[in-house]
């Protein structure tokens, strides 16, 4: 029998994303927190940015009663914070720290970690000194609450990334009694490699992360990562592909590894479900025919892929790629007569991923306004449906015009770039992304780094069979949790991918696209039913426990 570990007397987690949607993190934390909360009450605490400053943010509600001593603790010590709830499932307490006076005292506060901890701040340039004075300023927030004894017993402080090791280890120093978890959800210089378009892979062994981060001009952030993650009581990360790295490139095994859950309440049940998915794929299929000027009908195939605006880590380039494969397949004229009998299949292909966004297209809004049968031609740019300040410098809409796809009459392959992030108000769709992402038949996330994948996580969980590769954390866990090499019969397909088979992972998605056009009914519903119970094993309420392990780690150090 597992043995039950207790939780401590308070959580404290900080996180740049916390009440601030920029990343995956804030999935990780916002989709978790019902269900440690749950147990922990408002024990557990969360600790982000005050970056709204006056301004009412959209995802904190401030209750001025709520630990109001902590609050004037703070404000006697030069630290002002807001603190309330954050407006997600569970509604934990959320605390957000006004850093900017820290600003002031920059220089002395990273020589005294040059002194403390060897953490070389030398070469900073770019976010760091924003997040790092976060971090700093959260840090000494939780060492005011202990020394006033404003909290007392077991203490844990959990810092995620970079961003937050700073403060982390200032707070270690002057209060040894706190025990810290550090969790790096990515290394910096893993990141970088990939995001410098070298190859991280084929060459692996020989990566020193010192000598990367001279190289690289990182020397900042893989400092205060790699110190926060040899300092820490429990050092942690997300899957066991990014423990690899971080052996290498960090010189240090993770002690335990927290794998990415989902909350299963995110997903609508029966009635509910269908009306969300057939209210969003009538949406999409009317801004697919008004931007392409043909009717687009209601048997088409929605597929999508989407992600942070990381064009080669999350494989936005061999999705294009295998698009344009598809769009070639189809199009031709001996397989239109061998494999379709009747109409030559549509498909809508969206790849949703914030870019630099002007706002929605005039001309688009204008046109859905219009009655659809008058639409007799295609728009410019019907690749894309909002504005972007950099229009025709756009990487990904660049690629897709330049492999030709054009979504003219004759391309059954109709592939769409939605540049916003989807909050039911962008203007075209007005629709959020999980309700989005109900409308796909499939959904496609080739990536080339990918410590975890949530994004084809939460396709399986909304009974949508998923295309991920075995480059994830996510992928890895389903090759290992089905002893085999996931297929598209298993509801999610796991390619192999490397540093040299770009064109063959773009084929044979391109191969599972067909195939999936190809079945029936009764058959696509069960790749549903299976792509969900695969999910299903990844709930929170079964990975919670490796948190608990991980503070049980801590606390015994």
């Amino acid at each position: 029998m597992a043995k039950e570990h207790l939780l401590p007397n308070y959580i404290f987690e900080a996180s740049w994303e916390v009440c601030n949607k920029v990343g995956g993190i804030y999935t990780v934390l916002s989709s978790r927190a019902k269900t440690l909360a749950d147990e922990a009450g408002d024990h557990l605490i969360f600790v982000g940015p005050d970056i709204w400053h006056e301004e009412e943010s959209p995802y904190f509600t401030e209750e001025p009663k709520l630990l109001k001593q902590w609050k004037a603790v703070a404000a006697q010590n030069g630290i002002p914070v807001r603190i309330g709830r954050w407006n997600i499932l569970g509604a934990p307490v959320a605390i957000l720290v006004d850093f900017y006076g820290f600003y002031q005292d920059k220089n002395a506060i990273y020589a005294e970690a040059w002194n403390l901890f060897g953490v070389d701040s030398l070469h900073a340039y770019g976010d760091y000194d924003e997040a790092s004075m976060f971090s700093y300023a959260a840090g000494q927030f939780v060492r005011l609450l202990i020394e006033s004894k404003q909290v007392t017993g077991q203490i844990v402080y959990q810092a995620h990334e970079w961003m937050t090791g700073l403060g982390m280890l200032f707070l270690k120093h002057a209060c040894p009694n706190v025990r810290t978890l550090f969790t790096t959800h990515a290394t910096s210089i893993g990141r970088s490699i990939c995001g410098n378009d070298k190859q991280l892979y084929a060459y692996f062994n020989g990566y020193n992360g010192d000598q990367m981060a001279r190289e690289l001009n990182m020397e900042a952030k893989h400092s205060i990562e790699k110190q926060s993650a040899h300092r820490a009581d429990c050092f942690t990360t997300v899957s066991r592909f990014t423990a690899r790295e971080c052996r290498q490139l960090l010189d240090k095994e993770p002690d335990v590894v927290l794998p990415n859950g989902f909350e299963s309440s995110f997903v609508p049940k029966g009635a509910k479900y269908t009306a969300t998915r057939q209210r969003a794929r009538k949406r999409i299929l009317e801004v697919a025919s008004a931007l392409c000027g043909q009717i687009i009908g209601d048997n088409a195939l929605i597929i999508s892929t989407s992600g942070r605006n990381d064009y080669r880590c999350k494989g936005f380039d061999v999705y294009i790629e295998a698009m344009a494969q598809l769009n070639a397949r189809l199009k031709d004229q001996t397989r239109q007569q061998t494999l379709f009998a009747n109409a030559l299949p549509q498909i809508v292909s969206l790849i949703e991923v914030p870019c630099w966004l002007l706002g929605p297209r005039a001309d688009l809004r204008w046109r859905l306004d219009q009655v659809a049968e008058d639409y007799d031609s295609l728009l410019p740019n019907p690749q894309i449906s909002h504005d972007l300040h950099n229009l025709g410098e756009d990487r990904i809409l660049q690629t897709i015009q330049g492999v030709g796809l054009r979504n003219a009459d004759d391309d059954p392959v109709k592939v769409i770039l939605v540049p916003c992030y989807l909050e039911g108000q962008d203007g075209i769709f007005n629709l959020p992304y999980y309700d989005m992402l109900c409308a796909n038949d499939m959904a496609i996330y080739p990536s080339y780094y990918e410590p975890w994948g949530y994004t084809p996580l939460e396709s399986a969980a909304f009974h949508i069979p998923t295309i991920t590769t075995d480059l994830s954390g996510f992928g890895q866990w389903v090759n290992e949790e089905l002893g085999h090499e996931g297929t598209l019969d298993d509801g999610v397909c796991v390619l192999h991918r490397d540093d040299s088979n770009y064109f063959e992972v773009a084929a044979h998605i391109a191969d599972c696209v067909e195939q999936y056009l190809h079945l029936p009914k009764t058959r696509r519903d069960a790749l549903k039913r299976k792509a969900s119970a695969l999910a299903a094993k990844a709930e929170w309420k079964h990975f919670i426990s490796h948190y608990k392990e991980a503070y049980q780690f801590a606390l015994n150090k």
